[in-house]
C-alpha cells in the first residue's frame, strides 16, 4: 500500500524520536538486573528486605500511570501534547536515578528498605511522567501500519543499544558485588543520570506533534477509560504486551544469578550479555521484513515460540560444556528477544485508529498509561515473588556455593517461568483482530469521515 507524504518520515526523525529511548532502556534494564543485587550483596539487606523494597516502590504505579496518562492527553501547549513532559522531566528523571545508587549512613535494616523504597517511588514516578508521553507519540507520527513498525526499529535499536550498554558498562565500572565497592556503584549512578536523561532533549527538538491532535478537545478520564475498554484491539493487544514483557523481566532479573550460580561464569556474564542484545540489534530488520511480508500478529507468534524454546533448552546445558555453547544459545535468544522489542510495541499505535473510528477522539496517553500500569503491575508481583522464592530455596546472598535448591529455582525463573508467560501472549495474539487490511480500511473510513466533517454545509 502506497504511503503518504504526511506519513513517510525522514531517518533523522526517526532517529531523533528513538535515540530518548537509549535512556528510559537503559535505566530499566540497569534497575531490573542490577537493583536487586546491589541490595542484596553491597548493601547487605536480606531478600526479603530487598522484596519488600521493590514492591513498595512499585506499587504507586498503580495510581501514576492513569493520571500522568490522562493529564498528557489534556495537555495544550505551544510545544504539543506531549513534547513539554520530556523538556521539563529530563533533569529531575536523572537525578531520580542516581538515588537508586547511594547508601544511606544507616545502619538499621528498616530504615535502608525505607530509603530504597522511597527511592524506587520517586524513580518510577519519574520514569512514568517522561517516558509515557514520550510512548504515546508514535501514533501521532505516522498511521501507516508499516511504517510504524519502521519507526518503532529505530526506537527499539537504541532500546537494545541502552539494554546492552546497562548489562555490560555498570559491571566494569562496579567490580565485583561486594561492599567494598558501594563508591564504584555512586559513580556509575552519577554517569548514567546524565547519559540517560540528555537523549531526551534531542527527541524533544527533533520531533513535532500534529496540529490537528494538538487542537482537539481534552477528552475526560471516563471518556477515556471507556474508549480503552471498548477497544477490542487494544485489549488483545495489552495482554500481549502484559506477558511478553513480563517474561522478559524475570529473564533480565535471573540472568546474572542463572551465569553466576549455575554456570560458574560470573566474569563472563557481560559478554554473553553482549551477544544477546548485539544479535537483537542486527536481527531488527528481519522482524521489520518479516511483519510486512505476513503481518505483526504471526511474526510475534513465530518470534515468541523461537524464544521459549531456546529460554528452556538453556537450563537444561550443563556448566561443562563451557562458554562457547552459551554464547551460541545467547545469539539464538537475542533473536526471540528482538522480536519482541519490535513487535509488541508496533501492534499498540494501530489501536488508536479504532479508537478514533469508534470514540471519534485519540486516546493515546491513556492507552500507553494503561499498557504499562498493567505490565508494572504483573512485574511488581512477579520480581518480588521472584526473591521470595530464591530466599524460599535457600539462596545465600553473596556466597560462591549455592545448596542444590537454590540452583534448581535459578533455572526455573530461568526457563520454564518466562516460557509460560511466553505462552500467555502467544494465547492473546491468536485472536488479535487488526491485521494490515483491517487497519488500512480503518484509516479509510476516518479519512473519509474527516472529508464529510470539513464539507461545507449547504
Amino acid at each position: 500500500m502506497h504511503i503518504s507524504s504526511s506519513d513517510r518520515l525522514p531517518w533523522y526523525t526517526k532517529l531523533a524520536y528513538g535515540s530518548a529511548d537509549f535512556g528510559f532502556a537503559f535505566v530499566d534494564s540497569c534497575v531490573a538486573v542490577l537493583f536487586a543485587i546491589f541490595m542484596t550483596d553491597i548493601v547487605g539487606l536480606p531478600a526479603r528486605l530487598a522484596a519488600l523494597a521493590i514492591f513498595v516502590g512499585k506499587s504507586w504505579d498503580y495510581i501514576n500511570d492513569p493520571i500522568i496518562g490522562y493529564l498528557c492527553d489534556r495537555t495544550r501547549t505551544r510545544w504539543g501534547r506531549r513534547r513539554p513532559y520530556l523538556l521539563f522531566g529530563f533533569i529531575p528523571f536523572g537525578l531520580s536515578f542516581l538515588m537508586m545508587w547511594w547508601i544511606p549512613p544507616f545502619e538499621n535494616q528498616w530504615l535502608l528498605t525505607g530509603y530504597y523504597a522511597l527511592a524506587f517511588f520517586f524513580f518510577d514516578t519519574m520514569v512514568t511522567v517522561v517516558t509515557m508521553p514520550y510512548f504515546a507519540l508514535t501514533p501521532e507520527l505516522t498511521q501507516d501500519y508499516d511504517e510504524r513498525t519502521s519507526l518503532t526499529s529505530y526506537r527499539m535499536a537504541f532500546s537494545l543499544i541502552g539494554g546492552l550498554v546497562a548489562f555490560v558498562v555498570p559491571l566494569a565500572i562496579i567490580g565485583e558485588t561486594i561492599p567494598e565497592n558501594a563508591d564504584r556503584t555512586l559513580m556509575m549512578g552519577a554517569i548514567f543520570a546524565a547519559a540517560a536523561s540528555l537523549p531526551l532533549l534531542l527527541t524533544f527538538f527533533g520531533t513535532r506533534e500534529k496540529p490537528e491532535y494538538i487542537a482537539q478537545t481534552p477528552p475526560t478520564l471516563r471518556e477515556s477509560l471507556r474508549a480503552a475498554r471498548k477497544n477490542r484491539p487494544f485489549i488483545f493487544a495489552m495482554g500481549i504486551f502484559l506477558f511478553t514483557w513480563t517474561a522478559m523481566s524475570v529473564i533480565e532479573n535471573q540472568l546474572f544469578y542463572f551465569l553466576e550460580y549455575r554456570m560458574g561464569m560470573e566474569q563472563e556474564a557481560p559478554i554473553v550479555a553482549g551477544v544477546v542484545f548485539i544479535t537483537a540489534i542486527f536481527v531488527l530488520p528481519f522482524w521489520v521484513w518479516a511483519a510486512k511480508k505476513t503481518d505483526k500478529r504471526k511474526a510475534y507468534i513465530f518470534g515468541m515460540l523461537f524464544l521459549s524454546a531456546v529460554m528452556v533448552t538453556l537450563i537444561f546445558i550443563p556448566p561443562t560444556l563451557g562458554l562457547v555453547i552459551v554464547l551460541i544459545l545467547a545469539a539464538l535468544a537475542g533473536i526471540g528477544v528482538s522480536a519482541v522489542h519490535v513487535l509488541t510495541w508496533a501492534m499498540i499505535p494501530d489501536a488508536v485508529e479504532v479508537d478514533e473510528l469508534e470514540s471519534g477522539a485519540r486516546h493515546e496517553g491513556m492507552f500507553y498509561a494503561l499498557v504499562t500500569l498493567f505490565r508494572k503491575v504483573a512485574v511488581s508481583i512477579a520480581l518480588p515473588l521472584v526473591l521470595l522464592l530464591l530466599d524460599a530455596s535457600g539462596f545465600l546472598p553473596n556466597s560462591a556455593s549455592q545448596p542444590e535448591s537454590a540452583v534448581n529455582a535459578i533455572r526455573f525463573l530461568m526457563g520454564p517461568l518466562p516460557s509460560i508467560f511466553l505462552i500467555g501472549g502467544i494465547a492473546f495474539a491468536l485472536f488479535y483482530p487488526l491485521s494490515r487490511q483491517a487497519h488500512h480500511e480503518t484509516r479509510e473510513q476516518i479519512r473519509a469521515r474527516r472529508s464529510i466533517d470539513l464539507t461545507p454545509a449547504d
